[in-house]
């Protein structure tokens, strides 16, 4: 048996990486007596007689691993959000961003179509990209025809696997094409009526990049919180969660608590109100959930 890495998943198949060859195989039936599936970004072990389909034997344990996208053992994640069409939706980053925290993956975000606002929109938008990287996570700004791009994202994707991830129509395709020119994917218009991109990814795979492997992802649009109980929404949020030890109370809500070190730190501007909006509106989400069994 030897060991490699699923790059690919297609049609039931699993594409593992060998000696910069990928070989078609099968996963064995007792996976799915067991309840597991293989993901691309496992390392397996796998048998091949070099004739037929090799054979997914066994899968070696895991970092992390995605819903959606089904991905396993991923380092980061380039969230790729744009300035206008659709606009900068400081919501839907925080749901990204707290799902990827969750999940140990660390976000950096892109911001495209900066050449499409004006002064007054990237006068309120800098004030957004200020507060982000206060909290501590990086940003890289772009926009069409940036020649300097490669020069950004490259040192980032070494050595690393990495998700593209964000809203349909921000230009996730048009990152992908600059740095996969060979890849062409068909970016679509944006269809006005539905603020929405027409073309869609539809299948998982790891490409080799800039010296790290980088996947595209189906197009999702948000992440929900089904693996996220209220107590540890907390530490999803960098800036809560360093707060938060100031808190009289252990496993304090930062709700109706007395004394609650984030709630003052809202009111002092520490936090800022719409993180906090987000934070509430986000636990109240996990509270309503429905229980699986």
């Amino acid at each position: 048996m030897a060991q490699a890495q699923i790059r690919k998943a297609l049609s039931g198949y699993y594409y593992v990486e060998k000696d910069g060859e990928l070989i078609q195989c099968r996963a064995r039936g007792i996976f799915r007596n067991r309840g597991e599936s293989p993901l691309v970004g496992d390392l397996v072990e796998y048998s091949y007689d070099g004739h037929s389909d090799g054979s997914i034997e066994e899968i070696k344990p895991r970092h992390n691993a995605l819903v959606r996208p089904p991905i396993a053992n991923v380092d980061q994640a380039l969230l790729v959000f744009s300035a206008k069409e659709p606009d900068f939706n400081t919501i839907l980053l925080d749901r990204f961003l707290v799902v990827l925290e969750s999940f140990h993956v660390q976000p950096i975000i892109i911001l495209t179509k900066l050449d499409l606002i004006s002064a007054e929109e990237r006068e309120k938008l800098q004030t957004y990209i200020n507060d982000y990287k206060e909290i501590g996570y990086d940003i890289i700004e772009t926009f069409k025809d940036d020649e300097t791009l490669m020069a950004k994202i490259e040192p980032i994707l070494k050595g690393k696997t990495s998700v593209l991830a964000g809203q349909s129509g921000v230009g996730k395709s048009t990152l992908l094409n600059t740095l996969l020119p060979a890849l062409d994917l068909k970016t679509g218009i944006i269809s006005k009526s539905l603020g929405r991109g027409k073309h869609t990814t539809r299948h998982v795979e790891l490409i080799e990049v800039a010296g790290g492997l980088l996947a595209d992802t189906p197009g999702f649009s948000s992440f929900d919180f089904d693996t996220i109980e209220k107590e540890e929404l907390t530490a999803c949020l960098p800036e809560f969660q360093r707060i938060s030890e100031d808190c009289k109370f252990r496993g304090c809500l930062h709700t109706k608590e007395p004394k609650c070190a984030v709630k003052q730190a809202v009111e002092t501007g520490e936090i800022r109100k719409y993180r906090y909006a987000h934070y509430e509106q986000f636990l109240q989400e996990i509270i309503d959930r429905k229980p699986r069994y």
